[in-house]
């Protein structure tokens, strides 16, 4: 039995499966413990570290594993330089993928803080440079040249760019987009050629756009989108002043008029929780501004908090100062033709 145990082989399989069998009771028992204890805390990072790293440990442990077995007995040099190589990919490889699970984590926990989507291009660019990076790291940790590599790719890359110029030209025209910081998801929009609703995500190709209140996705080429006029209705702030021209009867009291409809405006307002209770200055706006022809025409402003609670704003104020135009003797006049028969 004492001889078995000592047996090169088995000791290398002894070696490798502890390996194996530790990265396993590691990743279950305290990773999965620590996954736990990060959810219940208040600070943000832990979990991003939790989720970057599943599942990294179990390799290492297993390449550790490995790198022990080699120390038993003797190996070929040729093979030890192989499995030292691979052992060497899968130490470095986690790291990467971890790498790429924390931008992706960190760039949705931003998003999150900041009420807006962050764009996929951006994630999948980090993602790729990231990428290349741990690709020419592996390859120098393998002793490969990766000057001529790099040559190599930048004949083919000329090449690429040749044949997919109009690729290429949507793709740095969202990387516009995303730079300028003018246009960005959860913006509600209006394109030149008449599209308009919420940013929805800025991708490699192209952007798309959920409109309101349709609730259909337009697909608009990046390109395309960054040599438009667009109107963002989102910036520079998200709260927009909503117009409405009304007339009254030259016999109405203007004052009562203008109190009216302020009372009115700003119960609506506070009522459907449409305005931004942070506002500075008036919510409301009265203005008399044309002695019409059948009445005197006002104008009344309302800042809603955003462009698609515009419409049931406007519908909620007309049905109520309605009433109470009523309600108080105020008339609405409408134009009146006389036709006088000269006999």
């Amino acid at each position: 039995m004492i001889d078995f145990l000592s047996e090169p082989n088995f000791q290398r399989l002894a070696f490798l499966l502890g390996g194996l069998l530790l990265g396993v009771l590691v990743e279950r028992v305290f990773f999965t413990q620590f996954q736990k204890f990060t959810k219940k805390t208040d600070f943000e990072w832990d979990d991003v570290i939790a989720h970057s790293f599943k599942g990294v440990l179990a390799v290492w442990f297993t390449a550790g594993g490995a790198y022990l077995a080699l120390t038993v007995g003797d190996w070929d040099p040729l093979a030890t330089a192989v499995i030292l190589k691979v052992l060497k990919v899968l130490f470095i490889l986690p790291v990467i993928v971890a790498a790429m699970r924390g931008v992706r984590a960190v760039v949705e926990g931003v998003s999150d803080r900041s009420q807006f989507n962050s764009p996929t291009l951006v994630v999948n660019l980090v993602r790729l440079a990231i990428g290349i990076l741990g690709t020419f790291l592996i390859l120098q940790n393998l002793d490969i040249d990766i000057t001529p590599l790099i040559t190599s790719l930048g004949i083919a890359g000329l090449a690429v760019a040749l044949a997919l110029q109009d690729t290429l030209g949507n793709l740095f025209a969202g990387v516009q987009i995303i730079l300028t910081g003018l246009v960005k998801p959860g913006n509600y929009v209006q394109l030149s050629t008449g599209e308009r609703g919420y940013i929805e995500d800025v991708k490699a190709r192209n952007t798309t756009i959920n409109t309101f209140p349709d609730g259909n996705l337009v697909v608009v080429p990046n390109a395309t989108m960054a040599s438009s006029i667009v109107k963002n209705y989102s910036m520079p702030v998200e709260a927009l002043w909503v117009s409405l021209d009304i007339g009254v009867s030259y016999d109405s009291d203007l004052d009562k008029v203008e109190k009216t409809v302020m009372e009115v405006a700003t119960e609506v307002l506070t009522e459907m929780n449409a305005t931004d209770p942070t506002a500075e200055g008036p919510i409301v706006k009265v203005r008399f501004h044309t002695f019409g022809a059948s009445s005197i025409d006002l104008q009344v402003r309302l800042l809603v908090q955003t462009f698609t609670s515009q419409g049931r704003v406007r519908h909620q104020f007309i049905k109520q100062l309605h009433k109470r135009f009523n309600e108080e003797g105020i008339e609405i006049p409408f134009p009146i033709r006389t036709l006088i028969n000269k006999e």
